[in-house]
C-alpha cells in the first residue's frame, strides 16, 4: 500500500508518499486544476496500488484536488485538522512545515486507515455553493448595517446604496436556490421533509439540504456530534468539576443555521415547546435551552430524512 498525505494551501500543495518499501518520495505542484492533472500522473508513475490519499479539510481549498482524486479513482479521506493535530501531538511532533504536514498524513493515513470520503452529488454541491454565497450575503449585510449606525452623514449615501445592492443580492440567490432545488426531485423532496418540520422554513431547510448527507450517518447521535451539538463534560477525580459546553467539533454553518429555527421551534414545534417548558420550569439558563433545542431539530431533521415522510408529532 502507498499512503500519500498532501498538506492543502491556498496556491500549493506539499505531497508525501511512503511506499510499500518504506521509502518517501516527494513533490509539490499548484493548487489549480493543471496542478491536479500534474500530480494524479505523479502518483500513476510513482505510487504502489492500492493508494490511498489523506488531506485536511482547509476552508474549502481541498475540494477541487479531492474531487479531481477522487474522479481519477484514487480512494480519498477528507480529515478533521484536530485529528491530525492531536496525531503529531501523540507522536512528539517538533517542527511544522508544508513538507512534514504532508508526511505526517501519510503516516497517519498508513497506520490508522480512515474511512474514504465520497463527494456529494453534483446538484447538492452546487446548492451548498449557493447556500454559502447567501451566508455571505448576509454577513456582510450585517457588517454594513452596524457601519451605518455609526457612520459620518458624508459616507450613510454609500452605505445605504451598499445595503441596496446587497439586498438584491440576497433575493436574487434565495431566488436561485429555490429554483436549483425545485429541478431537481431528490433535492425537492429532501427540502419538502426538512421544511414539514414546525419551525424551519425554506431557506433554512434549503441551507440543510445543501450541507448534510444523512446517509453518512448511522444514528441520528452521529449527526448531533457531526453538527457540534453535544455537551463536552470535563471531570476528572474528586477536583476537576468543569462546566458543560458544546463540543462545537463539527459543521459551524449547520449549527448558526439552526440558532433562529430553534427559537421558532421553542414556541411553536409541538414536540419541542413542551421540551423547552420542561427545561424552563428545571431552572436551565436560556442557552442551555436553545441548544438542546438545535440538538433536538437535528434529530428530527434525521428523521424526517432517512425515513422519507413529512414530520409527526406523534412518530416525534
Amino acid at each position: 500500500m502507498t499512503a500519500v498525505g498532501i498538506d492543502v494551501a491556498k496556491r500549493t500543495l506539499a505531497i508525501d508518499a511512503v511506499l510499500p518499501t518504506g521509502k518517501r518520495r516527494q513533490k509539490a505542484c499548484a493548487n489549480t486544476t493543471a496542478g491536479h492533472a500534474e500530480l494524479v500522473r505523479w502518483l500513476g508513475k510513482h505510487g504502489v496500488a492500492p493508494v490511498v490519499i489523506g488531506l485536511e479539510a482547509s476552508g474549502g481549498y481541498q475540494e477541487a484536488v479531492a474531487l479531481a482524486l477522487h474522479d481519477a479513482g484514487y480512494a480519498v479521506s477528507v480529515l478533521n485538522p484536530s485529528v491530525i493535530a492531536a496525531y503529531g501531538h501523540s507522536q512528539l511532533r517538533r517542527a511544522k512545515t508544508d513538507p512534514t504536514d504532508a508526511a505526517l498524513i501519510a503516516d497517519y493515513m498508513r497506520t490508522q486507515q480512515p474511512a474514504a470520503w465520497t463527494p456529494l452529488p453534483l446538484e447538492t454541491r452546487q446548492l451548498q455553493a449557493l447556500a454559502r454565497r447567501l451566508d455571505a450575503l448576509l454577513e456582510m449585510r450585517t457588517q454594513e448595517a452596524n457601519r451605518l449606525d455609526v457612520a459620518a452623514a458624508v459616507v450613510k449615501p454609500s452605505i445605504e446604496a451598499t445595503l441596496a445592492h446587497l439586498d438584491d443580492q440576497v433575493t436574487q440567490v434565495k431566488r436561485q436556490m429555490a429554483d436549483h432545488i425545485d429541478q431537481h426531485p431528490t433535492l425537492r423532496q429532501q427540502r419538502d421533509l426538512v421544511q414539514s418540520i414546525p419551525g424551519i422554513g425554506a431557506t433554512t431547510a434549503a441551507i440543510v439540504v445543501g450541507e448534510l448527507d444523512v446517509k453518512r450517518f448511522a444514528s441520528a447521535r452521529q449527526l448531533a456530534a457531526f453538527t457540534g451539538l453535544v455537551p463536552h463534560v470535563r471531570q476528572s477525580g474528586t477536583s476537576v468539576r468543569g462546566r458543560g459546553a458544546l463540543g462545537k467539533i463539527g459543521s459551524g454553518r449547520l449549527r448558526k443555521a439552526l440558532y433562529f429555527p430553534a427559537l421558532t421551534a421553542g414556541r411553536w414545534n409541538p414536540v419541542l415547546r413542551p421540551f423547552a417548558a420542561r427545561l424552563r420550569a428545571a431552572g436551565k439558563p436560556e442557552m442551555v435551552i436553545v441548544a438542546a433545542l438545535m440538538r433536538k431539530l437535528v434529530h428530527q431533521i434525521y428523521g424526517v430524512l432517512q425515513s422519507g415522510r413529512p414530520f409527526d408529532p406523534a412518530r416525534a
